[in-house]
């Protein structure tokens, strides 16, 4: 057994007859264990449904959200993509693809899931609100 110096100077004899005395502690019982790991075990289980709750599950709602857009975008629709570029969706090759007219006879063929909405949702209104309110102040 290997003791660590506290305990050796505690056990080895001096000049005096006193004994010194140590106390092996007792083994934890069985049901404390089981409690112990019936414990872990659930603050897994509790984390696990935290993590779906608060990651997962609204992911999965994005994306279901911009897959429902995409497929109500048709020929004539005003787009964003994802590179902020702006254009009408001039036709349909397949499900997937679109081809996309970005204006002075530029027609780039692309994958719908690169657009980010239309363009009357990705300009806000706020912010035109905010030039006009620039305007009546300079106006004063």
């Amino acid at each position: 057994m290997i003791l660590n110096q506290a305990q050796a100077a505690e056990m080895t004899p001096t000049s005096s007859t006193t004994t010194a005395t140590t106390t092996v502690p007792a083994a934890v019982p069985s049901d404390m264990q089981s409690d112990a790991m019936l414990l872990n075990v659930g603050m897994v289980i509790v984390m696990a449904v935290l993590f779906y709750l608060l990651l997962i599950r609204p992911q999965q709602n994005r994306f279901k959200e911009h897959k429902q857009m995409i497929n109500k975008l048709g020929q004539g629709s005003k787009v964003v993509t994802q590179g902020g570029l702006v254009g009408v969706i001039e036709k349909s090759i397949n499900d997937h693809e679109i081809v996309l007219d970005c204006g002075n006879g530029v027609k780039v063929n692309m994958l719908r899931s690169y657009i980010i909405g239309s363009y009357d949702d990705a300009v806000s209104t706020p912010a035109n609100d905010d030039k006009k309110n620039k305007k009546d102040k300079s106006a004063k």
